[in-house]
């Protein structure tokens, strides 16, 4: 099995799926033209790819013989970031980038497939493709390719995704076994008031205040409820009121995400906010409409599988290049897959030592060279998986 002559076979194609998919991102179900590409590139091995899954995915099955599947997923959609990188290849679409390295994903599974393609006398079973849309925007691909079944005629013994990772240097791969990321909702909270003259108080009934007093008595319910041995984050990112210096609103918007590792507790956090919100709301004259959006659940790694690839990575880049993770409060739609089957979910060292913006930032870029690991890798973890099964 020559995985690195095949990747040196098509590492100059990789960079240019990259950067074609850079210049052209799209949003989450919208990756119509990503989709065009993806299939293309599928046809040309011979695969017949199924257009259009989960309204703009695209999926297809690699199959060599009776054996396992095992399946590897890569996300297409950008960010509404406008980009400032200064790239040659930098973003023709206004206000779209791929500022979470989606592009690299993408283009290392086109790679992987034609690796695995190439080498598919060598191994037996079944590879499942998929390019899912929609990672950064809830419901979140993922869940519809599960609602949409996609995997009823073909069960994964296997899930497997990697995700660029600006903290680590090109050439590593990090893993966590177990929980890795947190679940995630969005909260959305109206406080409506009485608006007025800001020198006449006890003429109105203040939002500003009201919505003062949420943000800061709902911190209560992590701090006092929460089990402190499960990592709970709450956090409002966003407030809306609209009044002046001397012109009280009569409402006020604010919007935050809470993030867990515990369903039970997820449920129970939800019914505490609500009732805090409209109670403090309410004794202050005032009332709240709060709506929580439920999106994805915490991610967790499958405690063999992630072995397994954790002993592929070190026997593919040697043990020096692959390193533990943390626990991570940010959240990945791939979490969905990993509750219905056994998945790993690692990380793609992508750091240049020069470039060093974070993900979801207009400067985002990558070191292209660890494009190489992200297609030849994922092919290997994925032969090593079917080996041992």
């Amino acid at each position: 099995m020559n995985i690195r002559q095949e990747i040196i076979n098509i590492k100059d194609s990789i960079i240019h799926w990259r950067r074609d998919f850079h210049q052209y991102p799209e949003l989450a179900f919208n990756e119509y033209r990503t989709g065009d590409v993806i299939a293309k590139e599928l046809r040309s091995m011979g695969l017949e790819p199924k257009e259009k899954v989960g309204k703009t995915g695209v999926t297809a099955d690699l199959e060599c013989g009776d054996g396992p599947v095992i399946a590897i997923r890569a996300d297409m959609d950008a960010l509404p970031i406008e980009e400032t990188s200064g790239l040659d290849f930098s973003s023709k679409n206004k206000g779209v980038m791929h500022a979470c390295g989606h592009d690299a994903h993408t283009a290392s599974l086109i790679g992987a497939a034609k690796i695995l393609n190439s080498l598919r006398d060598e191994f037996t079973g079944t590879i499942k493709i998929l390019f899912q849309p929609a990672e950064e925007k809830l419901p979140g691909g993922a869940k519809l390719l599960i609602e949409e079944g996609v995997f009823e005629s073909i069960q994964p013994n296997v899930c497997l995704a990697q995700h660029v990772f600006p903290e680590l240097p090109a050439g590593k791969v990090g893993f966590k076994k177990g929980l890795y990321m947190a679940s995630t909702d969005e909260l959305h909270v109206t406080v409506h008031g009485k608006g007025g003259h800001a020198a006449l108080p006890h003429k109105v009934i203040d939002p500003v205040v009201i919505a003062a007093q949420l943000i800061i008595n709902l911190q209560q319910i992590i701090s006092r409820n929460n089990n402190p041995i499960t990592p709970s984050v709450l956090s409002f990112g966003y407030i809306e009121g609209k009044g002046a210096t001397n012109v009280i609103p009569n409402e006020v918007k604010i919007k935050g995400t809470f993030r867990t590792f515990d369903e039970n507790w997820r449920d129970e956090a939800h019914e505490k906010m609500l009732k805090m919100a409209n109670s403090i709301a309410t004794s202050m004259g005032g009332s709240c409409d709060f709506e929580i959006k439920n999106g994805y659940p915490f991610l967790t790694n499958d405690f063999e599988i992630t072995d397994l690839a954790i002993e592929a990575a070190k026997e593919f880049l040697g043990e020096e290049n692959v390193v533990d993770l943390d626990l991570r409060m940010t959240s990945e739609d791939f979490a969905y897959l990993s509750h219905e089957f056994p998945s790993c979910f690692y990380r793609l060292g992508t750091n240049d030592g020069k470039n060093n913006s974070n993900l979801h930032t207009p400067t985002f870029n990558i070191d292209e060279k660890s494009l190489e690991i992200g297609a030849g890798l994922l092919a290997y973890i994925a032969i090593k998986q079917l080996d041992k099964l």
